[in-house]
C-alpha cells in the first residue's frame, strides 16, 4: 500500500511539472509572436490602434485623477464649512441663552448716554446758551450701544468670535475717551496743568476743516483715557462700529480720526 501511495505522489508531481513546462513553452511562443508583430502589415495596424487607445486611456486616467483631487479638495472645504457653521450655530445658541434681560442703559452716575438723548440734550443746551450771556460747557455727543438685533445683522466674517457685550464695552470706553477729551477742550487754558495743556494743543493740531462740529478721537486718546489698546481686536470692533454707523473715519495728515456718528 505504501508503495502504491508513493507512486501516486510521484505521478502527481510529474504531471504538475509537465503542466508547468508546457505553460512556459506557451508563453515563450507568444513572446516570439509578439516580437514579430510589427513585421506583419495587418498586425501592425492593430498594434498602432492599440497604442493609440492606450494613449487615450492614459489621458482619461489623468483626467480622472485630476477630478478626484478636485472632489477631495471640495470635500475638505465642505468639512471646514461644516465646522464653521457648527461653531457659528453654537455661538448663536450661547448668545441666545445669555441675552441680557435688560438692554444696556445709561447709568445716571456714568458719562455714557445714548446718541439720541445726547442730541436732544445738545439742542436744549444750545437753546439755553442763546438766552444766557455766561459761557457754559457744550454737550458732548456720544455713541449709543448697539442692540442685540444689530449685532446679529453683522456678518459672521466681520464679528468672528466677538460677543455682543464685548462690542458694547468698547463703545463705553470710546465714549469715555470722547468725554475726557472734550472736557479738556472746554477748560480754560489758564487752569490747566502742563500735561493737560500739552494734550489740549495736541487736540487742536488734530482738527481739520472736515472735523469741524464733529466729536472725534484718535488711537492716542484711547490709550490715554482708557485701559484699551489699539490692537487688532480693537480695530476689528471698530469695523463693526463703522458697519453699525456708530463711528466713521476721517483721514488726513497721516492720521485716522474716529468721529461719532
Amino acid at each position: 500500500m505504501e508503495e502504491i501511495g508513493k507512486n501516486n505522489l510521484a505521478s502527481a508531481d510529474l504531471n504538475a511539472l509537465s503542466a508547468h513546462i508546457n505553460a512556459k513553452i506557451s508563453n515563450i511562443k507568444k513572446s516570439l509572436q509578439l516580437r514579430r508583430i510589427d513585421q506583419e502589415p495587418s498586425l501592425k495596424t492593430v498594434l498602432n490602434k492599440i497604442v493609440h487607445e492606450m494613449f487615450l486611456l492614459n489621458d482619461i486616467l489623468n483626467k480622472l485623477e485630476l477630478e478626484f483631487q478636485q472632489q477631495e479638495s471640495q470635500q475638505n472645504q465642505l468639512k471646514e464649512l461644516q465646522k464653521s457653521a457648527e461653531s457659528n450655530y453654537n455661538e448663536a445658541r450661547r448668545l441666545g441663552d445669555n441675552i441680557p434681560i435688560h438692554l444696556p442703559r445709561a447709568n445716571p452716575s456714568s458719562v455714557v448716554v445714548s446718541a439720541t438723548k445726547s442730541e436732544e440734550q445738545c439742542k436744549d443746551a444750545e437753546a439755553t446758551h442763546r438766552k444766557k450771556t455766561a459761557k457754559e460747557p457744550k454737550c458732548i455727543k456720544e455713541a449709543s450701544f448697539i442692540t442685540a438685533q444689530e449685532f446679529e445683522s453683522v456678518p459672521v466674517y466681520m464679528r468672528g468670535r466677538l460677543t455682543y457685550n464685548q462690542v458694547n464695552a468698547v463703545i463705553q470706553d470710546i465714549n469715555k475717551a470722547v468725554v475726557s477729551k472734550y472736557k479738556i477742550m472746554q477748560q480754560s487754558t489758564k487752569t490747566m496743568s502742563s500735561a493737560v495743556r500739552n494734550l489740549y494743543f495736541r487736540f487742536l493740531e488734530e482738527e481739520t476743516k472736515d472735523t469741524k462740529g464733529k466729536f472725534f478721537i484718535v488711537e492716542a486718546d484711547i490709550e490715554e483715557f482708557t485701559q484699551l489698546k489699539a490692537d487688532k481686536r480693537f480695530h476689528t470692533i471698530l469695523t463693526i462700529l463703522r458697519h453699525c454707523q456708530r463711528v466713521r473715519e476721517i483721514r488726513g495728515s497721516r492720521l485716522v480720526r474716529y468721529a461719532i456718528c
